[in-house]
C-alpha cells in the first residue's frame, strides 16, 4: 500500500484546484477539463452536486472519463464526497463536508488516498486533522453562486485565524476566488486555491487557469 501524502507534496498540489461537475460547465466537461489541465491546474475534484446533476451510469461514466484525462496528465483526481464512487474508480482521494460521512470514518475506508475536509472553524479544523484530513477547504473566503448549500462568506480573516492558532495542515482557500483575489488568499495563509466558476465560466479556460496560477505561484515564491 502506498504512503499517506506528505504535506510539502499536498501544499503543491492544492495550489491550482480546479473543481467541477457537468452542471458547472458552460460547455461539455471533458472540453473545459483539457483546457483547465492545458492551463497547468494542479489538482481535480470531481462534484457532480446541484440542480440537473447526473447520477448513475452517467455520472460514473463522466467521472471516468475526466478521471483518465487526469491521468494522462498526472494530476491527482479527488471525488466530492462519495466514498463508494471513490472507491469503485480507484480515484486518488475523497474531499468530504461537515455534513457528510465522518472524517474518521472515511479514512478507515479510503486507507491512505488523500482525504480533504472542509472546515469553517478552528475547532473543525483541529477534528479533521485529528481523524486524519490531509488538507483543508477553508470558506467559502468570498460570496459564490458556485454552490447552493454555500455558507455565508467568512474573508480573509478566517485563513489567518487558523495560522494563528497553530493550524498547520496544507490548507486551500475556496469561494468566489478569482485572479485578483488570488494574493490575498495566499497571503492570508492559504497554500492554494480551489476555484469553481472562474474557470468553468470563462469565456477562455487556459487563459483563465495559467492567470490564477501564475498570480499563485508568485505569492507563494514571494512568501518563501
Amino acid at each position: 500500500m502506498k504512503e499517506r501524502i506528505s504535506p510539502v507534496r499536498m501544499r503543491e498540489y492544492l495550489r491550482m484546484y480546479l473543481v467541477m461537475g457537468n452542471v458547472n460547465c458552460r460547455t461539455e466537461p471533458e472540453m473545459v477539463l483539457a483546457e483547465a489541465l492545458a492551463g497547468g491546474i494542479t489538482l481535480f475534484q470531481f462534484r457532480e452536486k446541484g440542480t440537473d446533476a447526473l447520477s448513475g451510469e452517467q455520472m460514473f461514466t463522466l467521472a471516468r472519463q475526466l478521471q483518465d484525462m487526469c491521468r494522462r496528465a498526472s494530476v491527482p483526481f479527488i471525488v466530492n464526497d462519495d466514498v463508494e464512487l471513490a472507491l469503485e474508480l480507484n480515484a486518488d482521494g475523497v474531499h468530504i463536508g461537515q455534513d457528510d460521512e465522518s472524517a474518521e470514518s472515511v479514512r478507515e475506508r479510503i486507507g491512505n488516498r488523500i482525504l480533504g475536509v472542509s472546515a469553517h472553524t478552528v475547532e473543525e479544523a483541529r477534528r479533521a486533522i485529528l481523524h486524519g484530513a490531509d488538507y483543508l477547504g477553508v470558506g467559502p473566503i468570498y460570496p459564490t453562486v458556485s454552490k447552493d448549500d454555500a455558507k455565508a462568506a467568512q474573508g480573509t480573516a478566517i485563513l489567518r485565524e487558523m495560522r494563528g492558532a497553530g493550524i498547520e495542515l496544507p490548507i486551500v482557500g475556496i469561494g468566489g476566488i478569482t485572479a485578483d483575489r488570488a494574493e490575498e488568499v495566499i497571503r492570508a495563509g492559504a497554500n492554494g486555491v480551489a476555484v469553481i466558476s472562474a474557470v468553468t465560466q470563462a469565456e477562455r479556460v487556459r487563459s483563465a487557469v495559467e492567470g490564477i496560477a501564475a498570480t499563485v505561484n508568485q505569492a507563494v515564491v514571494r512568501l518563501g
